[in-house]
Parts: structure tokens; C-alpha cells; sequence
């Protein structure tokens, strides 16, 4: 085994939900396919130079795109953080949102041809073509929900998306888990329409102001927005999440011209990090 293919242990939480072996030809050993779209998302390499052990290399292109289509690796992320809720293992003390900036390789640029480029998610910004990836993780630094956009979209803009995305079913009887003590973030975003969005769900906010709105404040004679400053010194494990899924080359560089592919790919990079 190679250090980006499934233990055993890993294995055996994911294999119940891909889809069985049908009746008639003989199909691909799903644990090989498996391992073979992971290496290519840690290598970030081309399909076509997909090694010999992991079968042909159409097969698992094929296999990826069929399980991308179908949601089946939004499954399998969720059904792992329901089975690690159930354990106690997610933080929910403090949940942490914040966005990274993954510049597009020549290749992927090709899909803006036809129109399509805004719908793909990749924008033109200061670093040239550019996807970013807004992201919502617990306090233990593992990733709950995320959504992509163009490279030039505002950070706040995406945050009740990303908020909205985080839904952790219960295994026994109960409305799913969505919400945390604390939610902490930096400036960006700090506005009256996130704090006023978090009042209304109950949810603590940890977000600093920026020094204009607190000159705003001190010139109306308002006071100003209390810091829970132990909660924001924990902001720093979103940091350490973007660190880790950037280890993936397939990740850290945007090579796909879908975004539902590489929106795939981002949701099995979180996986990893959930499984054992």
C-alpha cells in the first residue's frame, strides 16, 4: 500500500456506499479505482499518465466522472461526518470560515470558450485566472462545507452559502446538526448584514471590526462589537485545513475545466481528512 491509497480501515467505512459490482461483464475492483482517482489528486498528473496497477486509465476517468455526476462523493463525506458526530469527534464549540485562492493552469482556462467561463468558476484577478475555494471547518480543523467560486468574488458574499451547507445528520432520531456555539472569521467578514444573519440563528459571532467601522461607531456614538478573543485565537486551524488539502497537487493547482470535477476532487481531499 502507497502512502495516497486507502488503508484498510478506510476502506471499510466507504465500501457500503459505492455502488455494487451490476450483473454481467466483469467489472473494475472499486478499491483499485478508488486509488487510482487518489493518486491522481495527490499528483495532480493527467489521467492518461495513470500508472499500470490502477487499471486503464479511461476506466477510472470514467468511474470518477460517473460518481461525480451522481453525488456519490458528497455521500460518502457525509455519511463519515455523521458517523464522527455520533462519536463525539466533531468540534462544534467553534466553527472557523475563511477562503483560499488556487490559481487555474493553462488547461483549465480552456472551458471559457462558448461562454462558459463565468459558470466554471474561474475568474481573472490579481494573480491571473484564479478559482477560490470559501470553506467552513470545526474546531479540530476538519473541513464541514464548502462552495467554489471565481477567483474575484468576494469572501462575505459566500458566507451564508457555506453556512447553509453545513448539515451533519444524526444517526439515531433529530433534526441534523447545523449550528455552532461560535463562528469565527477575519475582517473580510465583518458586516452588519453576517453578525445581524448570525443573531438570528442563534450563533455567537467571533469576527473583529475593521478601523473604519469602528471610527463609524466612536463617531455615532455607538459602542463596539465585543471580541470573544480565546475563540478567534482558534481561528488559525482553518489555516492548517487549506494546508493540509493543498498537500493534494491536484488541489493546490486548479488542472480540471469543470468545476464540478474539481469541485469532486476538493470533496474527496476533505474526505481523506475525516477518514481514519
Amino acid at each position: 500500500m502507497r502512502r495516497h491509497e486507502l488503508t484498510d480501515e478506510s476502506w471499510a467505512v466507504i465500501e457500503p456506499l459505492l455502488a455494487p459490482p451490476r450483473m454481467g461483464r466483469p467489472v473494475r475492483d472499486r478499491r483499485q479505482v478508488v486509488n487510482g482517482i487518489l493518486w491522481k489528486l495527490s499528483t495532480g498528473a493527467a489521467w492518461r499518465d495513470l500508472p499500470e496497477r490502477y487499471g486503464p486509465w479511461k476506466t477510472v476517468y470514467e468511474r470518477f466522472r460517473r460518481w461525480s455526476a451522481d453525488g456519490t462523493w458528497d455521500r460518502l463525506l457525509a455519511h463519515v461526518q455523521q458517523h464522527s458526530d455520533a462519536v463525539g469527534a466533531v468540534d462544534w464549540s467553534v466553527v472557523c470560515v475563511d477562503s483560499t485562492t488556487v490559481r487555474a493552469h493553462q488547461h483549465a482556462a480552456g472551458a471559457r470558450k462558448g461562454g462558459t467561463w463565468p459558470g466554471e468558476a474561474i475568474g481573472r484577478s490579481r494573480g491571473g485566472l484564479t478559482t477560490k475555494i470559501h470553506l467552513a471547518c470545526d474546531g479540530q480543523g476538519r473541513p464541514l462545507a464548502f462552495t467554489i467560486t471565481a477567483g474575484n468574488v468576494n469572501d462575505c458574499t459566500q458566507f451564508e452559502q457555506v453556512m447553509a451547507r453545513i448539515r451533519v445528520e444524526r444517526c439515531g432520531p433529530g433534526r441534523p446538526r447545523t449550528r455552532p456555539e461560535v463562528v469565527a472569521a477575519d475582517k473580510g467578514y465583518s458586516s452588519t448584514k453576517i453578525r445581524a444573519y448570525l443573531r438570528r440563528r442563534g450563533i455567537k459571532a467571533a469576527i473583529p471590526e475593521r478601523i473604519d467601522q469602528i471610527n463609524g461607531r466612536i463617531r455615532r456614538g455607538e459602542s463596539r462589537c465585543r471580541l470573544n478573543r480565546a475563540a478567534y485565537r482558534r481561528r488559525n486551524v482553518i489555516e492548517r485545513c487549506f494546508n493540509r488539502l493543498k498537500h493534494n497537487k491536484a488541489l493546490a493547482t486548479r488542472y480540471d475545466k469543470r468545476a464540478r470535477h474539481y469541485q469532486a476532487l476538493i470533496t474527496l481531499a476533505c474526505l481523506r481528512l475525516w477518514l481514519p
